[in-house]
């Protein structure tokens, strides 16, 4: 999704189904003034002032020790003197570099799309509207992640520069804070409930001072999820559930408590290994998987393969499941940009209510009879 070692590493994670280092304490009674706009992410908090706002990355990595406080200025908003001591950034935004394509959808679905001047790599990028105006030169190349481009970066001055951090190391970020950019992090990938991920499109609708559409968008997503969620409970079977694929002799399966394994019990499905702790990804050998979940009924998400044929060439272990002999393997790999980036890493974040239609239609049919696949398409 962002250069080919993060590709490995968020795959990895994704089976599972993307300022200045400061500490958590404001001084005053600044924080507890105002009530916290968030409800379902845990690694974001956002307090609504008069002229300004204070945003707050609680969890930018896994057991990050580490917190990030953002103060989000409003024309002619006073900032009291305990607050200084933070990031001050002028709003809304006028011009804007991320570097997820997670981040894409809420700006598009914000109209706010045309603020965007800066991607690492921006073939990744899947949204219709976005590579209109990646095609037309309007959107530059920034290096990669590990290494954006600082001097194309400090060149082209935007408001903010989007990113994310895997752990408390860098350094590239830091020297373009050092450059006088202004960076915040932002840590959507690391949510482990659907409505959790999909909540962060409220960190980009404060940053344009859209707060009330960011609401709106994400209450109707809450709804179309929810009533989904209900739909689901109707479903009279639970049909058994194999996900993730081989990667360097070791198979790797969404744990229990992840993003990915939630969807799977939320369709009303049996995963395999719903009963592991975790949020990540667990490491299986073959011989395991092969024994628990050689007759499972379903497949879902089985790496980046987009047919059968390229599964079992790649290895002919896995014609050794039912589920492979039934043509009930699911991926989300066929639905691909023009550019050949997934379009579920895109957008599946922000549109959990699409996610858990699939899946439904995959596992209930009766459920969603005119329900036609979005993100996962059945491999031939």
């Amino acid at each position: 999704m962002k250069s080919i070692s993060l590709r490995i590493i968020l795959f990895l994670l994704l089976i599972s189904f993307a300022g200045c280092k400061q500490n958590n304490s404001l001084s005053g009674s600044t924080i507890t003034s105002s009530k916290n706009e968030i409800q379902y992410a845990k690694g974001l908090e956002i307090y609504k002032h008069k002229g300004f706002s204070i945003l707050k990355i609680t969890n930018p990595w896994p057991n990050a020790k580490e917190n990030f406080t953002y103060i989000l200025q409003e024309k002619n908003g006073i900032i009291p003197d305990s607050l200084k001591q933070f990031t001050v950034i002028p709003i809304p935004l006028k011009s804007i570099v991320v570097t997820s394509t997670t981040h894409i959808p809420a700006l598009e679905l914000l109209g706010v799309e045309n603020t965007l001047v800066g991607f690492p790599n921006t073939d990744y990028i899947s949204s219709v509207k976005t590579r209109k105006r990646i095609d037309a030169g309007k959107v530059r190349e920034v290096g990669v992640n590990e290494n954006l481009n600082t001097e194309v970066l400090i060149d082209m001055k935007p408001d903010v520069i989007v990113s994310f951090g895997l752990n408390s190391s860098n350094p590239t970020l830091d020297n373009l804070q050092k450059s006088g950019l202004k960076v915040m992090l932002n840590g959507d990938w690391t949510e482990q409930s659907p409505l959790g991920k999909a909540e962060w499109i409220k960190f980009f609708g404060a940053l344009y001072g859209l707060d009330s559409k960011a609401n709106s968008i994400f209450s109707e997503i809450k709804k179309e999820y929810n009533a989904t969620l209900e739909l689901a409970k109707k479903a009279t079977t639970k049909p058994t559930v194999l996900s993730g694929a081989m990667y360097q002799e070791q198979w790797y399966v969404p744990q229990g408590e992840s993003w990915a394994a939630l969807f799977l019990k939320d369709a009303q499905s049996q995963y395999l290994w719903a009963e592991t702790k975790g949020t990540g990804s667990l490491s299986v050998p073959f011989e395991v998987i092969l024994e628990k979940a050689q007759n499972s009924d379903f497949w879902i998400a089985p790496g980046d393969f987009s047919s059968l044929k390229q599964m079992s060439d790649n290895n002919p272990h896995y014609s050794q499941f039912t589920s492979f002999k039934n043509k009930k393997v699911y991926s989300y790999a066929v639905n691909k940009g023009a550019k050949g980036g997934i379009i579920y890493f895109e957008w599946s974040p922000t549109r959990p209510d699409w996610v858990l239609k699939d899946l439904i239609k995959i596992f209930h049919p009766e459920l969603l009879p005119n329900h036609k696949l979005f993100f996962f398409q059945k491999l031939e």
